[in-house]
C-alpha cells in the first residue's frame, strides 16, 4: 500500500464509521496519510455534515432523498459536494479509493458494497448481512475484479490475523461476550425492553446490532459470514462464550496448536488493521492489554435454551442454499418489531425459526440464487411473510 490512502466510509455516522474517522483524523507517525473521498449516512444529516467538513471529504451522501436540501445547506461553501438517494450512494462507493469501509447495517448495505467490489476496491467490510445473504456471489465478483474482502468485525479480523496454512485448519472458534443476558433467567428475558437489550456490556453499537448480540443472533450471522469469508464448512466453526472479550477468536490446527488474537475490546484495532493491511499502523492512544490487571479469562459454552437464535442460525448455515437469506430477512423484520415494542424479546428467535422452517420445508430456497436479483427476491418474500406472521400474532 502507498503512504497515501484514499478512504470512503459507507455508513459514516454509525459506531464503525465514527471509529474509522477517529483513526483517520488522529493518524500520526508511522501511519498512512489518509484522504477521505466519500462519506454516507442514512438519515443523520447533522452528523454526516459535521464529519464531512471535519474530514474534508470530497462528497457526502444522504441515502434519504428528502433530506438533500438540508445536507446541501449545511455543506454550503465548505468545498464538500452534497448528494442524495440510492443511486448517489452507489456512485460514491465507486469513486477511486484504496479502501472502502462498508458499514451500512442490514441488507440495505449490499448495493453499495457490491458496487465497490465490482470496482476492484479493497473492502473493509463490517456489513455482515451482505456476506450472509450474498457471500458466494460477492466472492465471485471480488475474484473477477481483484477486490480484497478485509473483515472489520473483531472476530473475523482476529481470524484473518492468525489464519495461515489453511489446509491444516481443523476449526475456527468465534468468541462471544454472551451479551447483557448471559445469566438472566428465561422468565426475566421475556420482559426485556429494547433499552435493556441495547445495553451491551463491552461494545458501543447501534440498536439493531445490539439486539442481535443480546439474542446471540449476531454470533449466528458471524458464523455464516466466517464460513463464506474463510471457505470453512459451518460444521467446523464453533462458538465460545468469553465474557471479557479479550480473546477475539481462535484458529485450531491439526497439530494441536490453537492461535488466538488478543486485545482490548476496541473496534479501532480491527479497523486499523483493515485500513493498513498488509501492514500494521500504530494506535498510540489505545488502551493496552494488561493481562495481570485483568487477572482471569473465562469461557463457557452458549446456552441453547437461553439463546435459541444461535441454533436457528446454525441450522440455516448447514442448510445452505438460500437459507441464510431467509434467516437474515426474518431477523431484520423481527428485530425492528421488537424495537418498536410490538413483540417480546423471546419472540424474535421464535418467529425467525418458524419462518426459516416454512421456507426450508417449502423447498423454495434449497439452492442458492445465482444472481443478486435472486437474493433480493428471496429477501422480499421473507420480509413479507415475516411481517404477515407478526400481524397475525398481534
Amino acid at each position: 500500500m502507498t503512504d497515501r490512502v484514499r478512504v470512503s466510509v459507507l455508513g459514516a455516522t454509525g459506531s464503525v464509521g465514527a471509529s474509522t474517522l477517529d483513526i483517520v483524523s488522529t493518524a500520526g507517525k508511522g501511519a498512512p496519510q489518509f484522504e477521505v473521498v466519500a462519506l454516507t449516512a442514512n438519515r443523520n444529516v447533522e452528523s454526516l455534515a459535521k464529519s464531512a467538513i471535519a474530514s474534508r471529504a470530497h462528497v457526502a451522501v444522504i441515502a434519504d432523498p428528502s433530506r438533500y436540501g438540508e445536507l446541501k445547506s449545511l455543506l454550503a461553501n465548505t468545498g464538500v459536494e452534497a448528494a442524495a438517494g440510492p443511486d448517489a450512494l452507489v456512485e460514491a462507493a465507486t469513486r477511486p479509493a484504496e479502501r472502502v469501509v462498508a458499514a451500512i447495517v442490514g441488507i440495505a448495505g449490499l448495493p453499495s458494497t457490491l458496487a465497490a467490489v465490482r470496482n476492484g476496491a479493497s473492502i473493509a467490510i463490517a456489513n455482515k448481512e451482505s456476506l450472509v445473504c450474498a457471500g458466494p456471489l460477492l466472492r465471485q465478483e471480488a475474484a473477477r475484479s481483484g477486490a480484497h474482502l478485509l473483515p472489520i468485525d473483531s472476530e473475523h479480523n482476529a481470524i484473518f490475523q492468525v489464519l495461515g496454512h489453511r489446509d491444516r485448519v481443523e476449526k475456527l472458534i468465534l468468541t462471544a461476550s454472551g451479551g447483557p443476558f448471559r445469566s438472566t433467567s428465561l422468565k426475566d428475558m421475556a420482559a426485556v425492553t429494547p433499552e435493556q437489550a441495547c445495553a451491551h456490556p463491552n461494545w458501543d453499537m447501534g440498536a439493531k446490532i445490539s439486539v442481535d448480540s443480546a439474542t446471540m443472533m449476531n454470533k449466528g450471522l458471524e458464523l455464516i459470514e466466517a464460513a463464506y469469508l474463510f471457505d470453512i464448512p459451518p460444521e467446523r466453526i464453533d462458538v465460545l462464550v468469553h465474557p471479557q472479550q479479550i480473546i477475539h477468536s481462535l484458529v485450531s490446527y491439526d497439530d494441536g496448536s490453537v492461535l488466538a488474537q488478543l486485545g482490548m475490546p476496541d473496534m479501532r484495532t480491527p479497523i486499523s488493521y483493515a485500513l493498513s493491511w498488509p501492514n500494521r499502523m500504530p494506535l498510540p492512544g489505545l488502551e493496552r492489554l494488561d493481562l495481570a490487571k485483568i487477572g482471569r479469562l473465562d469461557f463457557l459454552p452458549p446456552d441453547p435454551q437461553r439463546f435459541p437464535a444461535l441454533e436457528v442460525a446454525r441450522a440455516a448455515a448447514v442448510a445452505g442454499g438460500g437459507a441464510p437469506i431467509v434467516l437474515n430477512g426474518a431477523n431484520e423484520i423481527a428485530v425492528a418489531a421488537f424495537l418498536q415494542r410490538r413483540i417480546g424479546f423471546l419472540t424474535i428467535a421464535q418467529v425467525v425459526g418458524e419462518v426459516l422452517d416454512e421456507f426450508l420445508n417449502g423447498g423454495s430456497v434449497a439452492t442458492a440464487p445465482d444472481s443478486f436479483e435472486g437474493v433480493y427476491e428471496i429477501d422480499r418474500m421473507v420480509r413479507a411473510r415475516t411481517a404477515e406472521k407478526l400481524r397475525l400474532a398481534a
